[in-house]
């Protein structure tokens, strides 16, 4: 696994509304940014970063009070944070860009894809849901297996909920793979009262009745085997979005693009490459 990345462009911090923002650009061409996931940041990425650096501009960051970002204290909305990713791309001079986001980083694409359409080129959302009364929720198994793990230490019920991510063939065959996403999870500090507000913030989400305004050409992609945001939230975003696509990937979990990494890095490629009908 690499995951020694590195880019002469790469940045440390930049103030983003009186907080430092870690952030880091890789390669040129066309921008690209890449929102993470819950209690996630610029790490989850490792598998992404060297594909698509190939051909365009990419963008990571550590979501405020994630890892190297300044810590917070007060609450925060899946709004709010599109906004702050909307004013790093100002800040960086980029008026607009690809925008990928998968799970609740797909929540904060969604809002940034409608609150700030100018700044959007091409969206893609990964394994995620538009949230609302028809979001399909874990199934009961999982949702049990997440209670059951409050009782431990924070580093085990953080191994114990990331495991639960991975499909179970991946984690027995790549047994140590998946544990150098676990150390990576575990050595970026996300403090407790920053995922709590990211987790408040993912259940009050609700964009069900806003996403056919979405304009952006829409990738949706996700695995038939999520477990965590169930493939019927997929299917719903491409019927609701007007410009959406959907690739459904076979045995796909939700850390699809980290199990089958070269089959979403080419499909995210083509998609973004692609010249639609519309512009020629």
């Amino acid at each position: 696994m690499d995951v020694g990345f590195r880019s002469k462009f790469a940045m440390p911090k930049i103030k983003i509304n009186n907080a430092y923002l870690y952030y880091e650009i890789h390669g040129d061409g066309e921008p690209l940014i890449l929102i993470p996931g819950l209690g996630t940041g610029q790490w989850l990425w490792f598998k992404q970063v060297p594909a698509f650096a190939q051909f365009f501009r990419t963008i990571i960051f550590d979501p405020p009070g994630v890892g190297r970002s300044d810590r917070l204290n007060e609450a925060f909305t899946t709004r709010s944070l599109a906004a702050t990713t909307a004013d790093l791309l100002d800040a960086v001079d980029i008026k607009q860009a690809h925008v990928l986001g998968a799970s609740f980083g797909g929540f904060v694409a969604q809002e940034l894809a409608l609150r700030f359409p100018h700044q959007i080129k091409r969206l893609v959302l990964c394994c995620t849901s538009a949230g609302g009364a028809r979001h399909v929720p874990s199934p009961a198994s999982v949702l049990e297996a997440y209670a059951s793990n409050f009782h431990l230490s924070r580093n085990q019920r953080i191994r114990e909920n990331l495991l639960l991510s991975f499909g179970p063939r991946y984690v027995a065959e790549h047994a140590e793979e998946v544990e150098q996403v676990l150390e990576m999870r575990l050595a970026n500090f996300v403090p407790e009262n920053v995922y709590m507000n990211q987790v408040r913030a993912g259940q009050a989400f609700d964009l069900d009745a806003q996403i056919s305004r979405i304009e952006a050409l829409t990738l949706i992609i996700t695995g038939d085997a999520d477990t965590i945001v169930p493939v019927e939230n997929s299917y719903h975003l491409a019927a609701a979005i007007p410009r959406a696509q959907l690739i459904i990937v076979p045995g796909g979990s939700h850390m699809f693009f980290i199990e089958q990494a070269t089959r979403f890095n080419s499909a995210v490629t083509v998609f973004l490459n692609h010249v639609h009908s519309s512009q020629t």
